[in-house]
């Protein structure tokens, strides 16, 4: 799509070659042509500043990645480390702690002890007390004198009591190595053995009977192996690593299901956009009128017998109708706000009823665009696979970057003595175990990170935005007639966007990756003070945190309402991006009736397609993590929680992706709407048939209104 020399009118020259009447006919020499505020194509590259920042980050993100990708190792995340540092990974990524009394001091409240200290090593599997008549041992790794493999000592059972000198055997007897005996059972818990709370009685009498010493049982063994694996920080790497585990099932429901049935449900809207409208505000009615209902009968204002001659018995049981005297109050409450909402929609659906026709008449337009430029029913697929690729490059690399730290020893001062095969003794000090730690910079690393993916994630869904609005705005000011659209709307969208826009793009994702990322951390703040509600003034924290949150949430909406409306007059008018939301914000404003029934009528309509979408991808989800692949062996979950919760998410933003074409067409067309008549005195002259017969007879019937009125 080139430049021509025509007319400029309102919004400068305009796209065409030949200027044409409102008919269509070539327009006869000496003829004024109408003023046509059609797209304007004699644009300048906008918001270049912050483009060059925005690519400087990009930058920096990819130099913040190497960092992570050469110093991490995700399965730091999963895996123990044993008493030397080393990571408990291949086929020995179990870790067992060896001295039974050093887990129970560790659990004690008062003792110094810490279980991160006690000695511990990686196994291929937990060890279990012995069935028969001899005491079952885990030795430590074989060296020194001991001359065996690794492997081999695993084929052994760990166990190489047999090899021992006579002063290694008493060393192992009290407690000191380089054996230890196995009294307690165990299950791999995480990848880690939890011993159960009493000893075998077989393998404890034979260990009496050998002479060990006193061997401490109880609950404490069990609590202090609790305490380590149910932490909070050990809790979120788990969860880490599960998404690391399940990626298979992140990209089959998390990205490819919703993409098809985003397209599914884009070419029924397509064929039944009426009935889908009409329906949706009845059953909106009609579902709030249930609910209500329901509160009522659950608060007791409305008997359970009543009910039941209508759905009978067995139903009323089923739906657990009955309910507490205490709890009645409570419900009263609810049955009357909801009372109230009930009554304010039903109301505004009656006063409004004549401009849901306008709303409708909206939607249909929005439905023949988008069959006007089928191209966009395949659009959204492009911004899909690269928000899918970016979710993949940022996941992977948030692994390596959360698991960047530095394995150092703790510091530590128990005094514990244990047998070093190297050294032929007993050695004291030193026992202090290993942890994993994250350095300042790596925190800040993670955070930089976090805040790209809010960012670029919002730059790909700003440029879709954009390009949908330049091609459904083509289809609007042509009056709906595809023969005077572009071959190709959508890549005449792209190419201008691409050449003057990014800018824009930039800033606005900026300002919505801001508020992003303010309520991801003040949720992490939240969690890091969730352990203080308890105290005496706790719940003030948790409540203001809450409002915080809620202000932040209508900031972002708000937010978003206004990008969308600002990229469509980006689109038309290749403005930069702060004129162009003054100007969509000065439209919205002096239009605010018109906007509001057909934009809360249209998102609700599509809320509903992407719940249904993302709960049924977030339902496979949970199918194949059900399966026996993901609950043992090396790509074991601990739990299915937080991969479903994400393939939720993720699969929701792919049908906000393909759903923002029905969303973006209903904004454009509405804003084009609003353009075209201030430009025209109030009267727009380019909006399609469909929708100015609707507003025909709007008019129509208001003029009758008012007729009646003076009569």
């Amino acid at each position: 799509m080139g430049r021509h020399s025509s007319s400029p009118g309102p919004t400068g020259a305009i796209i065409g070659g030949v200027e044409r009447s409102p008919q269509g006919s070539p327009l006869q020499m000496g003829e004024t042509p109408p003023q046509k505020p059609r797209i304007r194509i004699d644009r300048h590259c906008r918001d270049i500043p912050f483009l060059i920042f925005f690519a400087l980050f990009l930058l920096g993100m990819v130099v913040n990645s190497g960092f992570g990708w050469n110093r991490g190792n995700p399965r730091r995340l999963l895996y123990g480390l044993d008493y030397k540092g080393n990571l408990c990974e291949g086929d020995f990524d179990v870790k067992y702690w060896m001295n039974p009394n050093q887990v129970y001091d560790s659990g004690v409240i008062d003792n110094p002890f810490s279980i991160k200290d006690a000695r511990a090593i990686c196994l291929k599997s937990c060890p279990n007390p012995s069935t028969n008549s001899s005491l079952a041992w885990v030795c430590d790794y074989p060296e020194g004198p001991i001359k065996l493999k690794r492997d081999q000592w695993a084929d052994r059972n760990y166990d190489y009591f047999d090899l021992l000198t006579t002063e290694q055997k008493n060393t192992s007897l009290n407690l000191l190595g380089p054996c230890y005996p196995v009294l307690f059972s165990s299950s791999n818990f995480f990848w880690s053995c939890q011993l159960s709370a009493s000893p075998s009685n077989q393998s404890l009498a034979q260990w009496t009977s050998l002479g060990g010493v006193a061997v401490n049982q109880g609950e404490f063994i069990v609590k202090a192996i609790q305490d380590v694996l149910n932490a909070p920080g050990e809790i979120f790497k788990r969860y880490i690593a599960d998404l690391g585990n399940g990626w298979p099932v992140l990209i089959v429901c998390g990205g490819i299901t919703p993409l098809l049935l985003s397209i599914v449900w884009l070419i029924f809207i397509r064929i039944f956009a009426g009935a889908v409208t009409w329906i949706s505000i009845v059953l909106l009615n009609l579902g709030i009128i249930a609910v209500t209902l329901y509160f009522y009968i659950k608060a007791g204002w409305i008997g359970t017998d009543a009910v039941s001659a209508i759905i009978g018995s067995d139903a009323v049981d089923s739906l657990a109708l009955e309910t507490s005297r205490s709890m009645q109050n409570h419900l009263k409450i609810v049955a009357v706000a909801l009372t109230i909402v009930a009554v304010i929609i039903i109301l505004i659906t009656l006063v409004l009823i004549k401009r849901v026709f306008i709303a409708v008449a909206v939607f249909k337009v929005a439905a023949n665009a988008i069959g006007a430029i089928p191209s966009l029913l395949i659009f959204p697929i492009f911004p899909a696979v690269l928000l899918v690729l970016l979710f993949i490059y940022w996941l992977a690399t948030l692994l390596y970057l959360a698991s960047a730290g530095e394995i150092t020893q703790n510091v530590c001062n128990n005094g514990c003595c244990a047998y070093d095969l190297l050294a032929g003794n007993v050695t004291c000090g030193g026992c202090c175990g290993y942890d994993f730690h994250h350095t300042k910079n790596i925190g800040w690393s993670i955070f930089y990170h976090i805040f790209g993916g809010f960012w670029t994630a919002a730059f790909i869904s700003a440029c879709s935005l954009t390009v949908i609005a330049g091609a459904i705005s083509s289809y609007y000011w042509v009056r709906g007639d595809r023969q005077l659209l572009s071959t190709f709307p959508v890549l005449s969208s792209t190419k201008r966007l691409l050449r003057y826009s990014l800018g824009s793009m930039a800033i606005g994702s900026f300002l919505v990756a801001c508020i992003q990322m303010v309520r991801f951390i003040l949720e992490l703040i939240r969690k890091q003070i969730k352990a203080v509600e308890a105290a005496p003034g706790g719940c003030c924290i948790s409540i203001l945190c809450c409002c915080a949150q809620c202000c932040l949430g209508c900031i972002e909406w708000t937010l978003k309402f206004i990008n969308r409306n600002a990229y469509i007059v980006i689109a038309i008018k290749g403005k930069g991006f702060f004129r162009a939301a003054a100007k969509a914000s000065g439209l919205i404003i002096n239009n605010i009736l018109r906007v509001g029934t057909v934009n809360v009528l249209g998102d609700f309509i599509l809320f509903l397609g992407k719940v249904c979408v993302s709960v049924a991808s977030a339902f496979f989800a949970f199918l194949m993590l059900d399966q026996h692949r993901y609950k043992s062996g090396r790509d074991k979950i601990s739990s299915p929680l937080f991969p479903v919760a994400f393939t939720f998410i993720f699969a929701y933003a792919i049908a906000n992706m393909f759903f923002g074409v029905v969303e973006m067409a209903i904004d454009t067309i509405l804003l084009s709407f609003c353009i075209d008549s201030e430009e025209n005195n109030g009267n727009p002259r380019y909006a399609p048939s469909l929708l100015m017969d609707t507003l025909s007879r709007h008019a129509r019937y208001e003029e009758e209104r008012a007729s009646g009125r003076r009569g």
